[in-house]
C-alpha cells in the first residue's frame, strides 16, 4: 500500500496508527491550538479514537497539549498543537533503531546455521536445536538439513549499508 501525504507529519501519523491517525493529523494541521473535542467533531471521529491518537502522538513528542481551563464548564482541557519539527527527528530516531534491529539479526545469522525439514509449517531450527533433536525435526520427524541464508545475509547486509548511508547524510 503505498501512501502519499501532502506533509510529512501527516505521513508519518499514518503510518504509525493508520487512516484514523491521518485524520487527527489533518486536523491539527487545519486547526491548531484545538481540543480533543474540537477534533472530533472536524473529523467525524468518536471522541475515545481521537485520544487515543493524541495520547499516542504525544508519547511521541509528535504533538505537544497545554491544560487550559475551559471558561464554559469550568473543567480543564488540553489544547494540542502539532510539532512538525520534531517530525525529522522521530524519523531519525525509527531509522537508527530500525538500524540496530538489522545489525543485531545479521550478527545473528552470521554467527550460528540453520536447519530446516522442508515442510513449509515447521520452524527453522539453529545448530544446538537440531543436535538436541538429533537432527529431526521435533514437529514433523523428517531429517533436518542445512539451510543456506547466503541470500537473506546478502539482504540484510544490503539494507544496513542503505540505512547506515542516509543516516549519515
Amino acid at each position: 500500500m503505498k501512501i502519499e501525504y501532502e506533509d510529512t507529519f501527516v505521513k508519518v501519523a499514518g503510518l504509525i496508527g493508520g487512516q484514523d491517525y491521518v485524520r487527527v493529523a489533518r486536523a491539527l494541521l487545519n486547526n491548531e491550538n484545538a481540543t480533543d473535542e474540537e477534533i472530533a467533531s472536524a473529523t467525524g471521529l468518536k471522541i475515545k479514537t481521537v485520544r487515543k491518537a493524541l495520547y499516542y502522538l504525544f508519547g511521541r513528542s509528535l504533538i505537544t497539549g497545554v491544560r487550559v481551563r475551559d471558561p464554559k464548564r469550568g473543567w480543564f482541557v488540553y489544547r494540542w498543537k502539532a510539532q512538525r519539527d520534531q517530525t525529522d527527528g522521530f524519523i531519525q530516531t525509527q531509522r537508527k533503531k530500525v538500524l540496530n534491529r538489522l545489525k543485531q539479526r545479521l550478527d545473528y545469522e552470521e554467527t550460528h546455521e540453520f536447519y530446516h525439514c522442508g515442510t513449509p509449517t515447521c520452524q527453522t531450527r539453529t545448530f544446538e536445536d537440531a543436535m538436541e533433536s538429533f537432527f529431526k525435526c521435533p514437529t514433523c520427524s523428517k531429517p533436518l538439513n542445512r539451510l543456506n541464508n547466503a541470500e537473506l545475509k546478502s539482504a540484510l547486509k544490503w539494507k544496513v549499508g542503505q540505512l547506515e548511508e542516509e543516516l549519515a547524510k
